[in-house]
């Protein structure tokens, strides 16, 4: 019945025309959406999956069309797939590029980004004993093949951001990259000057130095309560 009336009072609340996400309570695939529109200064609702009767009902409900989430209630749709999501908030708030090459560019940047979140996103289901194996595979990556070439681009561009002068969705992926490699490797950019300059300066946007704040959404690393719920919410 609370779990009811929670969901309800969600409901309401999401008449005020603001996106409405549902997840689970934690980082997961849904952070990176929470980047983006709090970087466009976009005030969004979520619905936190905590069992797995939820889930199935939106499944049964029909309002995930692959039977996975993210899901994210915007303009009357709702959209599943991550990049999908992302690809619909950028283009929307002018986070996409002015034309046809930067988006391309702000695509593959994305992309490349992506392949590093995702080991980020797998390292707390690893097994105790392949975590130290793990982490340093994420150093590995990091530092030899993806910051490499974004310390690069950014030389190369003269610019404070990676595609024309104003910050995208590729800039904000890219400093949550950044921050969540730090979380588990503070010294990562001791190398990587660009990078450096680059964090500083996004910190400083005002809409993401809000989402930095103690209180916004922007979710805590993931720890063994939010694993244990993930696993128990999917579970087959």
């Amino acid at each position: 019945m609370m779990m009811e009336m929670r969901l309800r009072n969600q409901e309401l609340r999401n008449m005020s025309g603001k996106p409405r996400l549902t997840y689970l309570n934690g980082r997961g695939r849904m952070e990176s959406i929470r980047w983006l529109l709090a970087a466009a200064g976009v005030e969004f609702d979520e619905v936190y999956l905590e069992t797995k009767e939820q889930y199935d009902k939106l499944i049964k409900d029909g309002f995930l069309l692959f039977q996975q989430v993210p899901l994210v209630e915007i303009d009357g749709m709702k959209m599943v797939q991550t990049r999908a999501i992302m690809s619909y908030i950028a283009g929307k708030y002018n986070l996409h590029g002015k034309d046809l090459k930067e988006r391309a560019l702000i695509d593959m940047y994305v992309e490349g980004i992506s392949d590093l979140m995702q080991m980020i996103l797998m390292f707390p289901f690893s097994p105790p004993d392949a975590k130290e194996k793990n982490l340093e595979s994420i150093k590995e990556r990091a530092t030899n093949r993806y910051f490499p070439v974004f310390e690069k681009v950014l030389k190369q561009h003269g610019q404070d951001f990676l595609v024309g002068n104003k910050f995208s969705w590729a800039d904000v992926q890219l400093m949550e990259a950044i921050l969540a490699v730090e979380e588990k490797l503070p010294t990562v950019l001791s190398g990587f000057p660009q990078l450096q300059v680059f964090k500083t300066k996004m910190g400083n946007v005002p809409t993401i130095k809000k989402f930095l704040q103690p209180g916004s959404p922007r979710k805590p690393p993931p720890d063994a309560h939010y694993v244990e719920t993930v696993l128990k919410v999917f579970k087959k």
